[in-house]
């Protein structure tokens, strides 16, 4: 893909996330699942990093290097017409310039960063640490000319033992990240309780992205949440897989 195209479609993810109230970004793993995604209808896609591991033999938390995590998703953004943002988990050990370059060099006009350093026995950074990766995204980014979304995760809900006990450390890293540059913000494993999601929406000034699985949860609650922005980690893969189950299920002799 060329720069000028990876632009266009950069900007094209900033205006969705404008006009769609939320905007949902089916995530994919690969050609086929893109692109099935793509002609459903969807304008923009994610990839996560579960799911991607998945189809790969590989495991989840950064069982692949950042260099085979490039090679697998420039296909996929090939494959399709619309921008594709990528979870690139706490970065591979990598400073967020090569993060950035690599995303250009692919076609990838998103990313999605975590807190939980896997490499590093998964620590979790501190708010100052998260916030300042997030700001040399944003300025790399900016240094390359790509207007690219940021997508700022914490992962405190889910190293929690009682989610509500880290709800105003939460607030406070989501707001470091917002001011630090992320277009959004991501408080994963908070998407099934209403008070805590509708605490964290109105907390921050930034769209909230909330993980959904695609048949047990419904739209509409997330719009009235507040929610900007919806994807469904490794969950639309495994209501994938239980879907093939139950049709193969029959088959068995």
């Amino acid at each position: 893909m060329d720069f000028r195209t990876a632009v266009e479609r950069a900007q094209r993810l900033r205006d969705l996330h404008v006009d769609r109230a939320p905007l949902v970004l089916p995530t994919v793993w690969d050609v086929w699942s893109a692109r099935t995604a793509a002609a459903a209808g969807f304008p923009a896609l994610t990839i996560g990093s579960h799911p991607l591991a998945d189809s790969r033999g590989a495991e989840d938390q950064e069982g692949q290097t950042f260099e085979e995590v490039l090679a697998a998703v420039r296909p996929i953004i090939a494959a399709v017409d619309v921008p594709v943002s990528v979870d690139l988990e706490a970065g591979y050990g990598r400073e967020p310039a090569e993060l950035v370059a690599g995303l250009v060099e692919v076609g990838g006009v998103g990313v999605n960063l975590e807190d939980t350093v896997h490499a590093e026995g998964g620590r979790v950074r501190t708010t100052e640490e998260h916030a300042a990766f997030i700001a040399g995204l944003r300025a790399a980014a900016d240094d390359a000319g790509l207007p690219l979304w940021v997508n700022g995760r914490t992962d405190l809900f889910l190293h929690a033992e009682n989610a509500a006990d880290v709800l105003d450390e939460a607030i406070e890293r989501l707001r470091a990240l917002a001011r630090a540059g992320a277009d959004s913000v991501y408080p994963v494993r908070i998407q099934d309780d209403d008070e805590l999601l509708a605490a964290v929406v109105g907390a921050v000034d930034v769209p909230v992205n909330s993980t959904a699985h695609p048949v047990r949860h419904d739209l509409e609650r997330f719009r009235h949440l507040g929610v900007g922005r919806i994807t469904f980690g490794p969950l639309l893969q495994l209501a994938l897989t239980d879907a093939m189950s139950e049709m193969l299920g029959p088959w068995r002799s």
